[in-house]
């Protein structure tokens, strides 16, 4: 059996599925085939425990404890089934017996450490060690195909749970129940509810259709007993095919030369041809750093009451160094995009004293290549319409290289903010 198949076979086995793929690729170095015939017992009863069994074909019996032999409790273990794992004693509990002609994968005891992590994203780092936008989207599994996942007090919060915080999240949990060679190459969101910042959000995961080579996932967010997001994302296996690309990054300036989002609004607090109010409105308010690095191609006295074209360019970056998983890059690209996305539909409409009010409805991507969410990618948008109360954006996402890694669009609801009713106070 060669790794490859091994690498394939772990990767659909629900306890493995937490882990991040490191874990994996160092697992199938270490599991031990073995073969059993029909009626053989795998292991007995009372029998030294020397690791952790992943049936990999056939099926097998397990037989409680019970002393009547017909009073046991019996029930069948197939394919991508484990026996051996959580024991708190050093024996096994019951008898295990093939059915059939059997083969199971062992993992050793002394190797067994390797089913701990304290991440899904790495197996060598603790989470609170790890960049901000990676503990964002840190998931606990709960139960099969279930995860939860908290809004974190240094999260981006714009009163109610940040829309890339949906999507990340959502697509994490979905990335961790397919084989980890089957990488997300499309997804559609949908945004029904607005979340509550305040208690955890529970991600429930529905596995559409395994493939050889494709897999499709949907994911519920559930806060309260509603579903308040869904996502459905589509897994490839990397294969050999046609290339072509007939976008061009238009030219942009060096992300290195361009000023970053704290020297931004510093030079802003500061800048005399902005509006005093407006000047003093960003030197007071809460400012809390991004967990993703923002700089803009065409830096300008612009405010969010000016009137301009609606598109727009910058180069953005995780800030901190990711783990390799391109599962976790392709997560952390979706949660930036939302960050200034679907509001360029507001260009060409602002004006003083305008109020406005944007929410979200859905999101769409499509991941053409490999890319890193931690190192720089410039996001051109451009919105070619907005009517009535939607706004539709469209989005190109390049490397450095000039090449097209994501391609996305998102439709949001635009209002003018309705001022609000005057307090009705009693003459009495």
């Amino acid at each position: 059996m060669n790794t490859e198949s091994v690498v394939e076979f772990l990767g659909n086995v629900p306890l493995l599925q937490k882990l991040p793929s490191s874990s994996l690729k160092k697992i199938a170095q270490f599991v031990v085939l073995k073969r059993y015939g029909k009626g053989e017992y795998v292991i007995r009863e009372e029998q030294a425990w020397d690791g952790c069994y992943f049936i990999f074909s056939g099926e097998a019996q397990v037989s409680g404890p019970d002393d009547e032999e017909e009073n046991r409790s019996e029930f069948l273990l197939k394919q991508y089934d484990y026996f051996g794992h959580g024991t708190s004693v050093h024996v096994h509990s019951a008898d295990i017996i093939a059915i059939s002609e059997l083969t199971c994968l062992v993992l050793p005891r002394d190797h067994c450490p390797l089913l701990q992590t304290n991440s899904i994203w790495q197996s060598d780092q603790e989470v609170d060690k790890c960049s901000l936008v990676e503990r964002i989207l840190h998931l606990d599994p709960l139960e099969l195909n279930i995860f939860r996942g908290i809004t974190l007090p240094d999260a981006p919060k714009f009163g109610k749970v940040f829309g890339g915080q949906f999507m990340g999240q959502a697509l994490a949990a979905a990335s961790k129940t397919v084989d980890f060679r089957k990488i997300v190459h499309s997804l559609h969101s949908y945004f029904l509810l607005v979340g509550d910042i305040d208690i955890p959000i529970i991600y429930q995961v529905h596995r559409i259709r395994d493939g050889n080579n494709f897999a499709t996932r949907r994911v519920d967010a559930i806060q309260k007993g509603r579903i308040i997001f869904i996502l459905m994302a589509s897994f490839q296996k990397e294969q050999h095919g046609f290339d072509h690309q007939e976008s061009t990054m238009p030219s942009a300036p060096d992300p290195d030369t361009l000023l970053s989002l704290e020297e931004l609004r510093e030079r802003r607090i500061t800048d005399p041809h902005l509006p005093r109010s407006y000047r003093n409105k960003v030197a007071t308010a809460n400012f809390v750093p991004w967990p993703i690095e923002i700089r803009f191609c065409e830096p300008s006295n612009s405010t969010n009451q000016t009137k301009s074209p609606p598109r727009l360019r910058y180069w953005f970056r995780a800030k901190g160094k990711l783990s390799d998983d391109q599962a976790l890059h392709r997560c952390v690209v979706a949660f930036a995009s939302d960050l200034i996305f679907a509001s360029i539909s507001l260009n060409p409409h602002r004006r003083k004293g305008l109020r406005s009010a944007a929410l979200s409805l859905d999101h769409a991507m499509w991941f053409h290549r490999p890319l890193r969410a931690d190192d720089w990618l410039l996001f051109v948008i451009v919105s070619p319409t907005a009517h009535v109360t939607r706004g539709f954006v469209t989005g190109e996402m390049f490397n450095r290289k000039g090449e097209l890694v994501v391609s996305l669009t998102q439709e949001a609801l635009l209002r003018e903010a309705r001022p609000p009713n005057p307090s009705v106070t009693s003459k009495l």
